[in-house]
């Protein structure tokens, strides 16, 4: 296989992992109030606390799914819904080690930075992604009057309770 497919065929993985868990997440927005589906719906709604200690300061954080991968054993892929009011933000953080995490903007804009990287404003349908161990030193929302959604996707160890960690410094 050329390198030009390895990265075509990772580039339609992340879109179609953003496309359903896009989808995904907006169905259960739209049904916070109707019982789980499923027991990868129940799982999520089990899993809700691990992002407790992020939200707050106009921000709701919500897992929306949570799947162990049939081809990967060990390793699982979790949907979180960020949700910012106008102004909203997260304080730094790390996530597992373990944990690859692909985002996108579901709505509005989101401010992000990565480790040391530039501060960057990305934009509804726009993405980024975080390495395992990286710092997400800037997380908030890009508008002070409109809210923002973001969908992260994690591929991370399935044994990960915590998916947050609050910066020391």
């Amino acid at each position: 296989m050329k390198k030009f497919d390895i990265k075509y065929g990772a580039f339609a993985l992340c879109l179609a992992l953003s496309f359903v868990a896009g989808t995904q997440a907006q169905e259960a927005s739209k049904d916070a109030a109707k019982p789980a589906k499923s027991s990868g719906a129940a799982k999520a709604n089990a899993n809700a606390n691990t992002h407790a200690n992020l939200s707050g300061d106009n921000c709701k954080v919500s897992v929306v799914y949570d799947h162990a991968l049939p081809n990967v054993p060990g390793k699982s892929i979790r949907g979180v819904l960020v949700e910012y009011g106008p102004g909203g933000s997260t304080p730094c953080h790390t996530h597992p080690k373990s944990a690859f995490i692909y985002a996108t903007v579901l709505e509005g804009s989101i401010t992000s930075q990565v480790n040391d990287g530039p501060v960057v404003t990305y934009k509804k349908g726009e993405n980024f992604s975080e390495n395992p161990g990286d710092k997400h030193g800037v997380s908030k929302n890009g508008s002070k009057t409109k809210p923002a959604k973001l969908l992260a996707v994690f591929v991370l160890d399935s044994n990960e309770k915590e998916l947050t960690t609050m910066c020391k410094d």
